[in-house]
């Protein structure tokens, strides 16, 4: 695709076209006149009239579902989990420390009441469905089911997840949950029960599916040994994440809690963001599992959803190479100053992983997720790159005040820990996202079953026409 993509570009700049002979057999080739083509169907594009933005202040549209204060137009009702961000004093809304919660249950509470016991995600997936933390008994029948999913057989692997590998893992993981619809005997069943079924498959699988696919990238493209490791009965999602991942499969306590803290964090944050908005509009359709949670995989995938984490990373690693002294404060207040001001790093203005659109005073899932990164950086003797992310969090968060010329607090978000946390742990950035898409299936499957059972409609948004309307005009008479 690259090729041809490259050979376009050749032929609207000068009509010259180079086609190499290995691209007789690519599914995207095309022949010289048919690039020719394509770049004047281009042009045509280029030449089609944008819409008048004025028209979406005179219809009072609210674009992006948000009023013009920004806050989310609502569109439904949920009881999975939910986001406060303010308190209220006489019916006015006043900032304070954000909240998150899980069917009720505070996720600060929920990770502080686990103390050393593992399995928390796996608590986390049945509270996220059940609507209730589950009891020692309920929990050791969850656990016992979970781990009986826990495979996809070699077959599948071979023929699936070794094939057509590529760089975007978030890619193959759709590709591999679409065709895992043809190995479910009832596929297309959205009755309550065989939804569950197929939810707990999937949070099951995914993780194999990810790291299963990086191998086989990391081997078909990178050159690197193919390492394929089963997963071991006993261990937890997250151990078994590490297990599989690395070559000696060797992982620290402490390491296995980090990870299995950061699934948690991720697990769900209410109805309205994208991609758990895309899981309630396609199963609201009658689609089957598999469709919806491609769906949101593919939602997820955005850079302005779920990539966000690997722009703090490269922001960082350009800080790290324009800042001498990283605890000099003035050296590095100025070269953020530079990053405002769209002259370094991307040139966006941008500052990744500060500022939230609901949260004000703070993240809960950063607070909890940057004292486990600082446990971690204690043990991986990385205290020095931990103090420089804390510095850039308190310097970022008063330029950004003082730059908008607001006092409403600017925190920083789960994001901006999170990729120095996976990096920590040895999670190369293409399972960044991947990871991500691992955490959030259990609040997916939750809303998923929401839907089917409690609407009964399609979601069907109106979109106001604007265009004009006007007559035939015969081939002949056309210009």
């Amino acid at each position: 695709m690259k090729e041809n993509e490259q050979l376009i570009e050749l032929a609207d700049l000068n009509n010259t076209v180079v086609i190499p002979e290995d691209l007789e057999d690519d599914p995207f080739y095309v022949n010289r006149e048919f690039v020719k083509k394509i770049a004047r169907l281009r042009r045509e594009l280029a030449n089609h009239p944008l819409l008048d933005p004025n028209l979406y202040l005179e219809y009072d549209v609210k674009r992006g579902l948000r009023d013009a204060a920004g806050k989310g137009v609502l569109t439904g009702l949920t009881e999975v989990s939910d986001v406060v961000a303010y308190r209220l004093e006489k019916g006015n809304q006043i900032p304070d420390d954000g909240h998150l919660y899980y069917q009720g249950v505070e996720v600060n509470d929920l990770i502080a009441g686990l103390g050393d016991r593992k399995f928390g995600f796996e608590e986390t997936s049945f509270l996220l469905i059940f609507g209730h933390l589950p009891n020692q008994e309920e929990l050791d029948v969850f656990l016992s089911v979970m781990e009986e999913m826990q495979h996809l057989g070699g077959r599948f692997v071979r023929d699936v997840v070794m094939k057509a590998s590529n760089a975007n893992i978030m890619n193959a993981l759709q590709r591999c949950v679409l065709t895992l619809y043809t190995y479910d005997s009832d596929p297309d069943n959205i009755a309550p029960d065989n939804v569950l079924r197929q939810s707990l498959e999937l949070i099951n699988k995914l993780p194999l599916l990810a790291v299963y696919s990086y191998h086989a990238y990391m081997h078909f493209r990178q050159g690197a040994t193919l390492m394929i490791r089963n997963p071991k009965k006993g261990l937890s999602l997250a151990e078994n994440i590490l297990l599989m991942l690395r070559a000696d499969g060797h992982y620290t306590a402490l390491e296995a809690k980090v990870l299995d803290v950061a699934l948690i964090l991720h697990a769900d944050h209410g109805g309205g963001n994208n991609s758990t908005f895309t899981t309630h509009v396609v199963s609201s359709s009658g689609t089957d599992t598999y469709s919806s949670t491609a769906a949101s995989i593919a939602s997820l995938k955005g850079p302005r959803h779920g990539g966000a984490n690997l722009k703090v990373q490269n922001m960082f690693a350009d800080i790290k190479a324009h800042v001498k002294n990283w605890a000099d404060e003035k050296e590095l207040t100025a070269y953020l100053e530079k990053i405002l001001n769209k002259e370094a790093f991307d040139q966006s203005g941008l500052i990744y992983g500060m500022g939230h659109a609901v949260y004000t005073l703070s993240d809960p899932r950063e607070v909890i997720l940057k004292e486990y990164a600082h446990m971690l950086a204690k043990e991986k003797h990385m205290e020095e790159e931990f103090n420089l992310y804390e510095s850039v969090e308190r310097i970022a968060g008063r330029l950004i005040m003082e730059r908008r010329r607001v006092h409403k607090n600017v925190c920083a978000n789960v994001d901006f820990y999170s990729g120095f946390v996976y990096t920590m742990l040895g999670i190369p950035e293409e399972l960044f996202t991947p990871i991500f898409a691992i955490a959030r299936i259990p609040g997916w499957s939750a809303h998923r079953l929401e839907e089917i059972m409690n609407t009964s409609k399609i979601i069907r948004p109106a979109y106001k026409y604007v265009g004009h309307h006007i007559p035939y005009v015969p081939m002949n008479e056309r210009k």
